[in-house]
């Protein structure tokens, strides 16, 4: 892992606890898979603890790790290092996904509260007048009582979102083509197809990995079947949304939106979003972030003692269903 990745997630206590469980050096940080000392900790290495900044653990990394079986991932997605040549080796993989979806779905669920309510506006408002105001007349359609949320993709992430709302009194859509409708409502939610999802929905929530098949998956057309007034909140990749349509739709002042995530990641500095009131952007800070991050590596902590002890992993990566996650 990158050794900032290393200072932020794997703090004294942590690697106090890594030494417990494992023969490790606890300062060796290998962020270059092909230096001298790699080869030479990759030598007898039998499991891999990464993280954000991992080099990918091709061919010849394996081949200078004869000893090698499982890796434990600190963060999500492991499709930036775990390569093809890792599955033909038959290694076991674990990543703390499920970890990291926690903050994602916080920060998603006081979005949708927010939007609904709109707190934004009437803040911003509130500001600006400094005075009182009746704000029921002014926004009388605030508020999250029988609103209607819709979630794109029962992902880790969107699962969480939909079991976080159903505490809340609120009516839940979701479209995922690999999820059936008796499955979408057993989650809490009901199951619709794609046009559905953004002509029912107050606001949507997108939560679809980036893949090949889901780049700009949210189109213009989609966009334009959003009610004026609604929100979309990204919390996912900003490929999966057509962003030049989205800016269209929000300078237009018709729809709103929540991003964490743009394309790029840091938008140009005159890009329209960052001025327009009717626009959230945050510098993908939803997902784990400070004291979250020990999360993450309590999770990795808890796979790595299963593996000692000879358990399966909890929160494993399989490679069939890899072409379906982030």
């Amino acid at each position: 892992m990158a050794r900032r990745t290393a200072r932020q997630v794997l703090d004294a206590d942590v690697r106090s606890r890594l030494a417990t469980l494992t023969d490790i050096d606890p300062d060796l940080v290998l962020d270059d898979l092909t230096t001298p000392t790699a080869r030479r900790a990759l030598a007898d290495a039998e499991l891999l603890i990464t993280g954000w900044g991992c080099p990918p653990v091709d061919a010849a990394a394996l081949d200078a790790a004869p000893l090698l079986k499982a890796v434990v991932h600190t963060a999500g997605t492991v499709r930036h290092h775990i390569t093809p040549a890792c599955w033909g080796r038959g290694l076991t993989v674990s990543s703390a996904a499920a970890a990291n979806a926690v903050p994602v779905a916080e920060y998603t669920l006081a979005m949708i509260l927010l939007a609904n309510k709109r707190v934004l506006d009437t803040a911003r408002a509130y500001r600006a007048e400094r005075r009182r105001v009746d704000w029921n007349e002014r926004f009388p359609g605030a508020g999250n009582y029988r609103r209607t949320v819709g979630i794109l993709s029962a992902s880790i992430i969107g699962r969480r979102v939909i079991d976080l709302l159903g505490h809340h009194d609120l009516d839940v859509l979701l479209h995922d083509p690999y999820v059936s409708d008796t499955e979408a409502r057993d989650l809490g939610a009901e199951p619709v197809g794609l046009p559905e999802l953004f002509a029912g929905s107050d606001v949507v929530s997108v939560h679809t990995p980036l893949l090949p098949e889901t780049r700009g998956l949210v189109s213009r057309e989609l966009l334009a079947r959003l009610r004026t007034g609604a929100t979309l909140i990204n919390t996912a990749r900003g490929a999966v949304v057509d962003q030049k349509a989205l800016t269209d739709e929000v300078v237009s002042g018709r729809l709103n939106a929540i991003l964490d995530v743009t394309v790029p990641e840091v938008l140009p500095a005159d890009s329209p979003l960052f001025d327009r009131p009717n626009v959230l952007i945050t510098p993908h800070i939803a997902g784990s972030k400070g004291g979250e991050l020990r999360r993450l590596a309590d999770l990795a902590l808890a796979e790595v003692e299963s593996y000692v002890h000879g358990r399966p992993f909890t929160h494993p990566v399989r490679p069939e269903t890899l072409a379906r996650l982030a």
